[in-house]
């Protein structure tokens, strides 16, 4: 057996540093990388928890990193193959330009919607986009939301006679960890919490990646993880459940992440589950309009296990490296 060639980057750990890794969405990001093989982070930066161990807030992980506080200079001054910046919406900026003005062609993802309309980022929903995202030095991971919508829509496109109707619920982890309304259980307790009624961001980036209007209106619940989404689909010729259903597991049969299921998916079945899951698929009796109901944890697919699969290709590692994959 040949030994590995020290030159092939395919058999070479790499590191990355995590900014702002206080969330929801950072702390599950650690998680996967601890069943990394080759990807280590170098360095964890949080204000808030600076200084304090990450084994002690991160359930599960046994790194010897600890908490720091970085500024964007800073971080910038660390040498890592990666950065990823998992800060709050309007923060990342003053990052990046630090690090692009210190490196050569840094590979940078951003996990908040920064850079989600930004041409000059690659939109990294692997299942969409995986060309571009292996080329790719900026990365711009999608929102949660907007992942299940385009994962249940993409097939559907050409079929449409008009925007499709997307009804969301998200657990309240959704909603970060600065408290607010929307993630206080209190207040959700028996309720079902409407906000952002139109012109949501998710709504305007599933609408620009794929060019055509989607209606949506997001809810949240009182369960912690997941999201739920019900996609109704105005046809622009008679459709049959069965070909319709054909369609999309013709389109995802080459998909690990992506599960199409006859039955309708529940919310409760996918907590920590790292695909989507599209099912239901009900036609009425006209045949012209169909209604399908996806489901994904917001946190994985959501987020951490897709910024987990961009990273992947952007390093020329097997994409699926780190993740647990169910089977359909």
């Amino acid at each position: 057996m040949n030994s590995p060639d020290p030159s092939d980057t395919r058999e070479q750990t790499r590191t990355l540093g995590l900014i702002g890794a206080r969330g929801h969405v950072g702390a599950e990001l650690l998680g996967l990388l601890t069943q990394h093989p080759r990807l280590r982070p170098a360095f964890v930066s949080s204000r808030a928890l600076a200084g304090q161990r990450v084994a002690e807030h991160v359930a599960g992980v046994d790194l010897e990193l600890r908490f720091e506080s970085l500024d964007p200079d800073s971080a910038a001054a660390r040498s890592v193959d990666a950065w990823v910046l998992a800060l709050p919406n309007g923060v990342s900026d003053r990052f990046v330009d630090a690090i692009t003005a210190r490196h050569d062609d840094p590979l940078l993802l951003d996990l908040s919607a920064d850079h989600r309309f930004d041409d000059d980022w690659c939109y990294g929903l692997p299942e969409l986009t995986r060309a571009r995202v292996r080329r790719a030095r900026r990365i711009a991971n999608p929102g949660c939301y907007a992942t299940g919508m385009q994962l249940a829509l993409a097939p559907a496109i050409e079929l449409l006679d008009g925007p499709p109707v997307v009804f969301g619920v998200s657990g309240y982890s959704g909603a970060g960890t600065t408290p607010s309304p929307r993630n206080d259980p209190a207040q959700l307790a028996n309720n079902l919490m409407p906000y952002a009624l139109v012109d949501h961001t998710h709504e305007r980036e599933v609408t620009r990646q794929l060019g055509r209007r989607v209606d949506f209106t997001p809810h949240v619940a009182s369960f912690f993880r997941g999201i739920t989404l019900t996609v109704t689909l105005p046809l622009a010729r008679a459709c049959s459940r069965e070909s319709l259903l054909s369609r999309y597991r013709e389109r995802y049969a080459g998909e690990p992440l992506v599960h199409v299921v006859g039955e309708i998916p529940h919310v409760r079945d996918i907590a920590n589950n790292d695909g989507v899951y599209l099912g239901g698929f009900a036609v009425d009796p006209t045949r012209r309009r169909a209604v399908i109901i996806a489901t994904l944890d917001n946190l994985r697919k959501g987020a951490a296990v897709q910024a987990l699969q961009n990273l992947n290709l952007a390093l020329d590692f097997d994409e699926r490296e780190g993740l647990a994959l169910s089977a359909s």
